[in-house]
């Protein structure tokens, strides 16, 4: 009788397609170790941690309008009317940046958000832009955080100036970010990706003064 060959049977797949977001790599990732290292306990506590992935979505729209109204309705609140103005809207926070220009961060879905936004806006002038890969953010924590910042923020961090839930456009060092002050000794800090190892270090840099102040 003539040998009959048999074909092999194909492996089953197991494990499951890699999203997209699977495949993502935070700006400041490599440096978790160091900031994790850099922390400080005690009279000169300060902490640094990156808080990647955040959904941020840009958004242009003149306040009054028709449009800005539908917006509203969709995040929950009114649009921040001044610079330096934060707006607390559901699940979301929305960061004046001028006139008619916006940030808002959020932990929702960045592609559901940014179509409900553009949605709202319709045919009138605005747009609603996914900005979420353009920047990380930085948390900055603790009782020697102001003094942290004041190395190279030209803006005036006292707390009769810089209130807590205030955010601003300046600049750490020569890095432009956005700075939030989301509690008494709590900073978020939004710098652009491409700078986010170049603003990490210099945090570190900057906090190292406290940590040898740590083990006198």
């Amino acid at each position: 009788m003539a040998e009959q060959l048999v074909a092999p049977t194909r492996p089953t797949r197991t494990t499951k397609p890699l999203s997209t977001a699977d495949l993502r790599r935070s700006p400041a990732g490599h440096l978790a170790a160091q900031f994790e290292a850099a922390e400080v306990t005690g009279i000169y506590s300060v902490a640094l941690r990156e808080v990647p992935f955040l959904t941020q979505v840009g958004l242009r729209v003149v306040p009054g309008t028709d449009a800005a109204r539908r917006v509203e309705a969709r995040l929950g609140t009114q649009l921040p009317a001044r610079v330096g103005e934060v707006a607390i809207g559901t699940g979301l926070s929305v960061l004046w940046l001028s006139p008619d220009e916006f940030l808002v961060v959020s932990a929702a879905d960045p592609a559901e958000l940014t179509a409900r936004l553009a949605e709202a806006i319709g045919a009138e002038p605005g747009s609603a832009v996914d900005l979420s890969a353009n920047r990380t953010t930085f948390e900055l924590t603790g009782k020697a955080a102001r003094d942290v910042l004041e190395k190279g923020c030209p803006l005036d961090l006292h707390p009769r100036a810089f209130a807590v839930g205030s955010a601003y456009a300046t600049s750490l060092g020569p890095v432009p970010v956005l700075l939030w002050k989301t509690g008494s000794e709590t900073y978020e800090i939004y710098p652009r990706a491409s700078f986010a190892d170049y603003l990490g270090r210099w945090l570190l840099d900057a906090m190292a003064e406290f940590k040898a102040l740590e083990l006198l």
